[in-house]
């Protein structure tokens, strides 16, 4: 099996009422990624196989690995029979920050939280982000959420994996990316965004998934002042984005959505129902 391929058609059976019918079936793939980083694993996250180098520079930058392309002095892909790694070789400041952050972890595509050690790295400290950054219409806040839609190729196929966004004050999608674990295809758009010099102030992410607390943190660090997702946030993730002035909009279907937190950045042109 190459490491690179993205999907499998793998057999099986479907059951109707008339009976039982063989199938064939495209399934996402997913395979080990070690994030390795002056010589020594840090993490190892199940993935999709695609856009590893967006996924290892976000997930770097929002798991406290490094703070911005400047403190990566090189970096290389390797790939492996079992698995990919992702190796970074950081500037001397960055040495003291992966030790407080190192370690061994084997992360399913459901959680984002694995192999954390202290509670304290589960709620960090957030920034507060700044209040006049990014505008969005509530035109743009729909439209955004449904024209990801057309940016989710392997979801197309295979019907098994999320993909985060970025779109524009307009709500027009501008990167997105896919993985079978939705906190991996934030990171990978992340990734994306910092190695494209985009500036993630200037619009909004969109998810296919729920918002939990992972989802916020990363969204804050890497400095995106408007969260929109298809599905709900946990009360906890909506405590965090009020704390760090994040707007929040959730459940964004079919044209409507909710706003929990910091609503001046969605100009809904409505005044509130009784």
């Amino acid at each position: 099996m190459s490491v690179l391929q993205l999907s499998h058609s793998m057999p099986g059976v479907t059951v109707r009422p008339e009976g039982l019918h063989d199938l064939h079936r495209s399934l996402p793939e997913e395979t080990p990624v070690a994030l390795v980083f002056d010589g020594t694993t840090a993490a190892v996250m199940m993935a999709s196989p695609a856009d590893v180098e967006d996924f290892a520079m976000g997930f770097a930058l929002t798991e406290g690995f490094i703070t911005g392309p400047r403190d990566v002095i090189d970096f290389e892909i390797v790939a492996h029979d079992l698995g990919i790694e992702a190796r970074f070789w950081l500037t001397g400041h960055r040495a003291e920050a992966i030790r407080q952050r190192q370690r061994n972890m084997l992360g399913p595509v459901g959680c984002g939280l694995c192999g954390i050690d202290s509670l304290e790295q589960a709620v960090r400290t957030l920034p507060v982000l700044r209040s006049e950054n990014a505008r969005l219409s509530r035109i743009a806040v729909a439209r955004a959420a449904e024209r990801l839609q057309a940016h989710q190729p392997l979801h197309d196929q295979t019907r098994a994996v999320h993909a985060a966004g970025f779109c524009n004050a307009d709500g027009d999608i501008v990167v997105a990316r896919e993985d079978v674990g939705r906190h991996n295809a934030l990171d990978k758009l992340i990734g994306a965004l910092l190695r494209g010099g985009v500036d993630p102030g200037q619009g909004a992410i969109v998810l296919t998934s729920r918002i939990s607390v992972d989802m916020v943190q990363k969204t804050v660090i890497a400095g995106c002042p408007v969260l929109i997702a298809v599905s709900a946030p946990t009360a906890h993730a909506l405590r965090l984005a009020q704390q760090a002035r994040l707007t929040l909009a959730a459940f964004a279907r079919g044209g409507t959505f909710d706003i929990y937190s910091h609503p001046e950045r969605i100009q809904t042109g409505a005044c509130n129902a009784a």
